[in-house]
């Protein structure tokens, strides 16, 4: 039974005007590829969409967390979205999508222009993202949130040229995965290193000492005391503090509300993401920004 086709707590979402996509399409830069509806769901519970009228833009599907389902044109058998895989769901044909009951977490674009069919070719079936040393995942979901800030400034043409020019990055990190990952040449990294790593490519996801600990090849208890030989404190708290420093970057850089950056740091509770960061802090996420805004603008004052 269908149910909510948008509206998620922590959503962000850009839907651009005809008038904006009639201006990319004509555009000599940006018609080569470029984003019509641009959007990220964190915990969509009942999200469902269904598009009997094929529409004229692929769909990209790119899952990070939970599962959820696609199908396309008749096909009468739901296939299965995991968490780190991605589909592109072709322009011109029938489609419906939704979430199970582990709700997916989803970045999703919907994508055309003159380039747009050889990056979706053969897409069409889940691709796996899996975690790896030079995985990259940070820098990918960056890129994503250049586009759409970039988008957010659809009336500047120049904004449109470079999410357009961001866009062929993205989906190149997907389509020429080998490429990406060993684009940048990394020598032998110890567990450790590794561990820390993993953390980075992961602030958004609700890992466990459990899975840092297998991705490091070592029981939780050995590894926690190899880390803390390491680092001088625990895998957990390790975690929390990358998490928080993530946050205060969001809060600093960017206009994203505190229940988007808690999703976006892996936290779903908006309560235990603030009294987390208070204790850490000493302040609320709240007073953190305000506070880097007032010293910001008497720094303007000054200069």
């Amino acid at each position: 039974m269908p149910g909510r086709k948008d509206g998620f707590k922590g959503e962000r979402m850009i839907v651009l005007s005809p008038m904006i996509t009639d201006i990319e399409r004509r555009d000599p830069l940006a018609s080569s590829l470029y984003v019509t509806d641009i959007g990220y769901y964190p915990r969509a519970y009942n999200h469902y969409r269904e598009r009997k009228k094929p529409i004229t833009e692929n769909v990209l599907i790119y899952c990070v967390n939970g599962s959820g389902w696609y199908r396309i044109a008749d096909a009468e058998i739901r296939t299965p979205l995991h968490a780190g895989e991605f589909v592109i769901l072709p322009a011109g044909k029938p489609h419906a999508y939704g979430a199970d009951t582990d709700p997916w977490t989803i970045y999703w674009i919907h994508f055309a222009g003159e380039h747009a069919a050889i990056y979706s070719e053969g897409l069409q079936t889940p691709h796996s993202i899996p975690p790896h040393i030079n995985s990259r995942i940070s820098n990918r979901n960056n890129l994503f949130d250049e586009i759409l800030i970039a988008l957010s400034d659809s009336e500047n043409i120049e904004s449109l040229r470079y999410a357009s020019s961001l866009m062929h990055s993205y989906l190149a990190s997907m389509r020429y995965l080998y490429q990406y990952r060993h684009s940048q040449s990394t020598n032998s990294i110890d567990p450790i290193d590794g561990s820390i790593h993993y953390m980075r490519e992961n602030i958004e996801k609700g890992i466990s000492l459990n899975d840092v600990a297998a991705y490091a090849g070592y029981s939780p208890s050995h590894f926690s005391s190899l880390f803390r030989q390491r680092t001088g404190e625990s895998p957990v708290n390790y975690f929390n503090t990358l998490r928080l420093n993530r946050a205060c970057e969001l809060l600093r850089e960017t206009n994203m509300k505190i229940n988007q950056i808690c999703y976006k740091v892996g936290i779903k509770d908006n309560y235990y993401f603030s009294r987390l960061f208070s204790q850490k802090m000493g302040v609320s996420p709240t007073e953190y920004r305000a506070q880097f805004c007032e010293n910001n603008n008497k720094r303007k004052i000054i200069h």
